[in-house]
């Protein structure tokens, strides 16, 4: 049985690299917010509106302990996702957490392609943008870093970026296992 679960900041690339991973890995993939979104038939932005955003990491929790009991899975979490409740204490009893850690630069690079559908930053400029992210990693950084295994990830910005971290990714998470 296998469980990873991958961490980190919003755009670090936890679904990019987390697809790749899973199908090299011959493991299912499961998005947490996208999972969410299928229970609930709600965006996560529409879930933050009607909600709020505690009622929303209630239901964060509630999913999180659902996807976290299924087998041979890579799981993507939401960015916030371990900064709430004993969420990132539990990630840590059911599986291996991947902390992709990026730089406050590489996020940024990363969120302009998409900011639109992201509902913190979606009316931030560039200057807030900025400012939020570092704020934003300042926070959080403590739960991240208590994740089991922490990846630097560069740039992903084309396929030949991405496959290349996926392979170094697969082979620290292989380390890893091997180390256990």
């Amino acid at each position: 049985m296998k469980r990873i679960i991958l961490i980190g900041y919003m755009g670090a690339g936890k679904t990019t690299l987390g697809k790749s991973l899973a199908r090299h890995l011959g493991l299912e993939f499961i998005d947490l917010d996208w999972y969410i979104e299928n229970r609930f038939h709600q965006s996560v932005s529409q879930l933050f509106a009607t909600r709020g955003e505690e009622g929303f990491r209630k239901i964060e929790q509630n999913m999180l302990h659902e996807v976290a009991e299924f087998e041979d899975v890579v799981i993507s979490a939401g960015g916030g996702t371990p900064c709430f409740f004993d969420n990132m204490e539990y990630m840590n009893q059911q599986g291996l957490t991947v902390y992709l850690k990026a730089t406050p630069e590489i996020l940024r690079t990363h969120l302009r392609m998409g900011k639109q559908k992201r509902p913190l930053i979606a009316q931030k400029n560039d200057e807030e943008l900025d400012i939020f992210i570092r704020e934003s990693l300042d926070k959080r950084e403590s739960y991240y870093n208590q994740a089991r295994l922490i990846f630097d990830i560069g740039l992903l910005d084309n396929g030949m970026r991405i496959q290349e971290s996926v392979k170094a990714l697969e082979e620290e998470v292989r380390s890893y296992e091997f180390k256990v």
